[in-house]
């Protein structure tokens, strides 16, 4: 469109506005909003008596439509001469007392506090971009000046984020009270391509200056405010207006099954995340029900890390189960109280038409769906700080089969469960069979107190971690020719101590050392899962690369297995587990040297990056010829079972017919050695030996 500046800079330009007037004549451009969008934040500032500056007039008809309610003092100015004269010129007869007048926003004549507002609709969003925001500096001081104690400049304005922070830390420095008001968009037509918000800056003048920033922020003219400290702060929910805005534009306008869209809505008064919304399109050409335009389906709480909310691919087939065209997956967020589904219905179905697909209805239906119909439950229990991997917390939720979990969470990856162990009541007896995991309506709330909860040692949540225990057949563990033999485990990564834990209380003649970076997860384990050190299993508190190169310089010492199964605090790698360091030729070199003749290294392998992936398998078999691997369902895990012995494919080719029989033994076994003190040992080793693959 020609009648737009080629570039930012343009809108600060006193020879492009001559050129822009002259082109639009008659016509008035309305930037930002007419008279009817912005008469009600108008309104709440600007007294009809006020005697209001106008700067930056233009040909807006803004003026021209406040006067006609009864705004009789406005004095408007504009650097343009051509629009001051055409202005002038419309109105000498319908409204002779409105005048306007070619002046400079920066240098004005006015008296200091001879008006009681200042008018700016976006003339600041055109000054800022001139000379590194100088000009904008200088108009904002002259505003200063000529208004009141008690005036206002109202400023409507874009936020881009460099005027508006210029804007907010002049206001702020000279102890003004600042407050931004979102302007909610109504009945805006999905073909209008000006996606972004307008906001209402209102900045008042006190007698005295404030001694501490006083922040608001407001969506729509008469919303609450909500106060903030920082103008970081104000800045950040500026950004996230923006965005929401940008993504309802998006979504009202196309459909995109291969895309993730996902915003987080956050409580008015405390600004914390409350709920993170995903929305998930069907493909194009699969056959919905007219009626099955759109629904939203509420994750219940304690399941947003399942495979199925969480990932990708679950969402599709959730979205493909449910059937709708769009479906939006709602996650409810810690440290937030929901009441029950009706109460969270209630809270989301103001915004709930933001997000429907093109071309629907606006008065049509939207269904809530869940599990059960029910929220789920979630019960945090502890929270601290561990200075290697941040904030965390350990909850109790109960899952979607009716069983109570308890989790560690590191809230840097909040979406990620660290550590889950099965609880169960600490008065369960010993020897009680395995449960079901058939799926049943949870309740609101459990039946048994927290307090009165144990760690089910005998359960392993973690389905790479059974793997990691079935892979002991490879050793012959709990056959008749290795019923007396010792079983000697190096474990890099505790976590909450499950696997160790379950090691050392079912596999016969097992001792098992880990080692563990982070003291802090050393101590949650012991404190809230159920993690009993003793002579047979023992901790070392160290770097686990740093343990491996140190065991093997001092010789000596062999492990039957090696375990690594640690994760990878660098988010911008493809590889989440284990870190790149634990799989470079060097350390898989140092492991191999400290395996026993029949040792097997264990490897929990989360890359989903391909070509990544396809190196470190290259890596590994050039240590160990024999690799054989089994794929997690529902997850990106999978386990590697290394071997060191020669004649890699063909040795693994002998061993995997003689795994069912090995895997019978281990089972018994795992039975008939059960120490735990309350539980029996909840894995069945022959089905996760079904899917075992030759790498």
């Amino acid at each position: 469109m020609s009648l737009l500046p080629r570039t930012a800079e343009e809108f600060s330009s006193a020879e492009y506005w001559e050129r822009f007037f002259k082109k639009r004549g008659e016509k008035a451009f309305e930037w930002y909003g007419d008279y009817n969008k912005l008469c009600g934040v108008l309104h709440k500032y600007i007294k009809v008596q006020d005697k209001v500056l106008v700067v930056g007039c233009g040909n807006s008809e803004l003026s021209e439509q406040m006067y006609d309610v009864g705004y009789k003092h406005l004095t408007n100015i504009d650097i343009s001469e051509t629009v001051v004269n055409h202005m002038n010129q419309r109105n000498a007869e319908r409204r002779p007392g409105l005048t306007f007048q070619q002046m400079d926003a920066t240098q004005t004549p006015y008296e200091e506090a001879s008006y009681q507002a200042a008018l700016d609709k976006g003339t600041l969003d055109a000054m800022a971009s001139e000379e590194e925001g100088a000009l904008a500096r200088n108009m904002l001081t002259e505003v200063a000046r000529v208004l009141s104690f008690g005036g206002r400049y109202v400023c409507v304005t874009l936020a881009q984020e460099s005027v508006i922070k210029l804007a907010v830390d002049r206001f702020v420095q000279l102890g003004w009270a600042v407050r931004l008001h979102c302007l909610q968009e109504e009945n805006r037509s999905v073909e209008d391509s000006f996606a972004l918000p307008v906001f209402v800056l209102v900045c008042t003048k006190f007698r005295q200056p404030m001694p501490m920033p006083i922040l608001e922020m407001c969506l729509g003219e008469d919303g609450a405010p909500t106060r903030l400290t920082q103008v970081s702060d104000l800045l950040s929910a500026v950004r996230e207006h923006q965005a929401y805005s940008v993504l309802k534009k998006r979504l009202r306008t196309s459909t995109d099954a291969s895309s993730n869209l996902s915003l987080t809505l956050s409580h008015t008064k405390t600004g914390l995340p409350r709920y993170t919304l995903t929305v998930q399109d069907c493909p194009p050409g699969a056959k919905v029900p007219r009626s099955n335009q759109f629904a939203i389906f509420i994750v219940p709480q304690g399941s947003e890390t399942a495979w199925l909310y969480s990932s990708s691919e679950g969402r599709r087939q959730l979205a493909a189960s449910a059937n709708f065209r769009r479906l939006v997956i709602v996650a409810m967020h810690r440290n937030q109280e929901y009441t029950d589904m009706q109460d969270v219905q209630s809270e989301l179905s103001p915004m709930v038409m933001d997000l429907a697909p093109p071309g629907m209805p606006a008065n049509q239906q939207v269904p809530f769906l869940s599990v059960g119909g029910d929220l789920g439950w979630r019960e945090e229990v502890s929270r601290g700080v561990s200075e290697l991997s941040g904030e965390y917390c350990v909850e109790n939720v109960k899952g979607e089969d009716g069983e109570l979990y308890r989790r560690l969470v590191f809230l840097s990856n909040a979406a990620l469960v660290q550590s889950e162990s099965r609880l169960v009541p600490s008065n369960t007896a010993s020897g009680q069979k395995k449960k079901s995991k058939k799926k049943a309506k949870p309740t609101t709330a459990p039946s048994t107190s927290s307090t009165s909860l144990s760690v089910d040692s005998g359960f392993l949540c973690c389905a790479h971690h059974e793997v990691m225990v079935a892979g002991l057949t490879m050793l012959g563990v709990g056959t008749p020719q290795n019923k007396d033999v010792p079983v000697s485990v190096l474990l890099v990564g505790l976590g909450g101590g499950g696997l160790p834990q379950f090691l050392r209380d079912f596999v016969p003649n097992v001792t098992v050392e880990v080692v563990e970076l982070d003291p802090v997860v050393m101590q949650v384990a012991n404190e809230w899962f159920g993690f009993r050190p003793d002579d047979r299993l023992t901790v070392t508190l160290g770097d686990g690369l740093k343990h491996i190169c140190a065991l093997e310089k001092e010789g000596g010492r062999l492990f039957d297995v090696i375990m690594f199964d640690v994760d990878n605090k660098d988010s911008t790698v493809g590889m989440s587990c284990p870190p790149a360091a634990f799989v470079e030729t060097s350390i898989l070199q140092k492991v191999r040297s400290l395996l026993t003749p029949r040792g097997i290294f264990t490897l929990n392998l989360v890359c989903r990056d391909s070509v990544l992936r396809k190196s470190v398998l290259e890596r590994v078999s050039a240590v160990f010829p024999t690799i054989i691997s089994r794929k997690i369902e529902g997850e990106v895990n999978e386990v590697l079972l290394c071997s060191h012995g020669e004649n890699g494919t063909s040795k693994a080719a002998t061993i995997l017919p003689s795994l069912n029989q090995a895997g019978k033994s281990l089972q018994s076994a795992l039975y008939s050695n059960r120490t735990g003190p309350n539980s029996s040992p909840h894995i069945d080793i022959a089905e996760l030996l079904k899917d075992l693959k030759i790498e």
